[in-house]
C-alpha cells in the first residue's frame, strides 16, 4: 500500500497542478474579455444580491489574488482587488459565484449549513492533525489508539472537502443562471464565465479526491497494525 499510495499521491499532485495551471490560464484569458455592459465585479455582486432580495450583505474588497469568498459570520462578499474593480468576464463570474453563496445562506441551503457547522472543527483540526498522524505512525506498535484519533480527526477534514463540492457547484449554477436570466453578459462573455467557473470547481474535486486517498492510506496503516 505504501508504494501504491505514493503513485496515487503523485498522480493526484500532478493532476492538481494541471488543473491549477489551466484555471490560471482560463482566468487570464477571460480577464481580457471586457464586459459590454461596463459593470465592475462590485456592481455585478451588488445587483445580484439586490435581485435576490438580499439587503443585509455588504460587498467589500479584500487584498490578494484568488482571495474571493463569502463570509457568513459577518455577511460580507469579499472580492479580491482584481475582481472588485475590474470589468471583465472573469470578474463577473467570480463576483456572481460568491453571491451565489450569499443566496445559499439566505435560503438556508442545507449543504452550506453543514459545511459552516464543520468550519470550527476543521480550523482546529488542520493545525494539529498532521502531527497527531505522524506521532501515531511512529507509535503504532505501542500506542495504536493515537493513530486512530488522528484518522477520526482527518476524516472530519475529508468530510468537509466532500461537502464543499455541492456547495461550490450549486453556487456556480446559481451565478450562471442569474447572469443568463438577467441578460447581464453577451453570449461570448457567458461562455467565458461558465468555462472559468467549471475549472474553478475542478480544483475542489481534486482536493476531495486527494483527501479521500490520504484518509484511506492512514486507515490501511492502522488496519495493518491490528492484523500484525
Amino acid at each position: 500500500m505504501g508504494s501504491g499510495y505514493l503513485i496515487i499521491a503523485g498522480a493526484i499532485m500532478l493532476f492538481s497542478w494541471l488543473v491549477s495551471s489551466k484555471l490560471k490560464s482560463k482566468f487570464e484569458l477571460y480577464s481580457k474579455l471586457q464586459l459590454r455592459n461596463g459593470m465592475s465585479g462590485r456592481e455585478i455582486a451588488e445587483k445580484m444580491l439586490a435581485d435576490n432580495g438580499i439587503t443585509d450583505v455588504r460587498v467589500i474588497s479584500t487584498p490578494g489574488q484568488l482571495t474571493d469568498h463569502y463570509n457568513p459570520s459577518d455577511k460580507t462578499v469579499n472580492l479580491s482587488e482584481a475582481v472588485y474593480n475590474h470589468r471583465n468576464a472573469a470578474a463577473a463570474a467570480v463576483a456572481a459565484h460568491e453571491c451565489g453563496h450569499a443566496v445559499q445562506h439566505a435560503i438556508g441551503y442545507e449543504w452550506l449549513t453543514m459545511r459552516s457547522a464543520l468550519v470550527p472543527i476543521v480550523s482546529v483540526a488542520s493545525n494539529y492533525v498532521q502531527w497527531i498522524l505522524i506521532a501515531g505512525i511512529l507509535m503504532i506498535r505501542t500506542f495504536p489508539q493515537l493513530l486512530l484519533v488522528g484518522i477520526v480527526i482527518f476524516a472530519a477534514t475529508t468530510l468537509f472537502s466532500i461537502i464543499t463540492l455541492p456547495v461550490e457547484y450549486d453556487a456556480s449554477n446559481r451565478a450562471l443562471a442569474w447572469l443568463e436570466n438577467k441578460h447581464m453578459l453577451t453570449q461570448q462573455e457567458q461562455a467565458g464565465a461558465k468555462d472559468a467557473l467549471k475549472w474553478a470547481a475542478r480544483t475542489y474535486v481534486v482536493a476531495a479526491i486527494g483527501s479521500i486517498a490520504t484518509l484511506l492510506y492512514y486507515i490501511s496503516i492502522y488496519s495493518g497494525s491490528r492484523r500484525n
